[in-house]
């Protein structure tokens, strides 16, 4: 990893962590210079990716601003697992599979996806609980000619880390659709809804050879969690 993003991704964690909390001014940049013993134009690409991650806010005269961040928010763009929100947020949470199986090529992938049809795929159905709420549900169905079988164990932990890590699968981008839609008697049962409607995202997931591995769809309640993108005006 390049410098400026060890750089960036130490940050980050501090104002996550509340080191460095809303309205502090982080350290300038020749204190941070010095304390990271890098280059200016290295402390510089840090600050601007926390810029356009919506963390910090320049001021002429001032230095860089920490602007507010909150817990349990879900990035609209962006292709972060459930794991790494967990870290990055402070989410003191756990998951638990509830079905991992292979199913032939199911109707909502055809209606729903661009996946190529396959005789089967891996089904797998995890509960995301926070204080022993379940809170989210996330379907997610893999090409099994391009994912190796995940474990159960790995899908309690973080499928990704284990795809990119031990698979050494480049997971580049991601096409989502975000909609609110009424709550399924699963969706009642498993998260124990009073709320008539939960908040559905699918997205189709590629690998940077383009190929479409993965499609997810991940059904959250709809009063424990907001959707977020910090979006920044650019001059045209």
């Amino acid at each position: 990893m390049n410098k400026f993003n060890l750089i960036f991704k130490d940050l980050e964690e501090k104002i996550r962590q509340g080191i460095y909390q809303e309205g502090d001014l982080l350290p300038s940049e020749n204190e941070l210079t010095k304390t990271y013993d890098v280059s200016r134009e290295t402390v510089r690409k840090a600050l601007n990716l926390l810029l356009e991650h919506g963390y910090i806010q320049k001021q002429q005269g001032k230095g860089s601003i920490v602007l507010p961040t909150g817990q349990y928010q879900f990035p609209v763009s962006g292709l972060t697992s459930y794991k790494e929100l967990e870290r990055s947020q402070g989410i003191k949470g756990n998951t638990k599979v509830i079905v991992n199986d292979y199913l032939s090529f199911p109707d909502v992938l055809r209606e729903e996806s661009d996946m190529p049809e396959v005789a089967e795929v891996q089904y797998i159905l995890r509960e995301r609980l926070v204080n022993g709420e379940v809170l989210i549900l996330d379907k997610d169905y893999f090409d099994p000619a391009i994912v190796p079988h995940i474990p159960t164990e790995v899908a309690e932990d973080s499928i990704y880390a284990y795809l990119e890590g031990v698979h050494h699968l480049d997971i580049s981008y991601a096409k989502k659709t975000i909609t609110v839609e009424p709550a399924t008697t699963e969706d009642k049962e498993l998260m124990q809804l009073q709320e008539p409607f939960v908040v559905v995202v699918r997205s189709d997931v590629y690998l940077d050879d383009t190929r479409l591995f993965q499609h997810t769809e991940s059904r959250h309640r709809l009063d424990r969690f907001k959707f977020v993108e910090f979006a920044r005006r650019r001059n045209v």
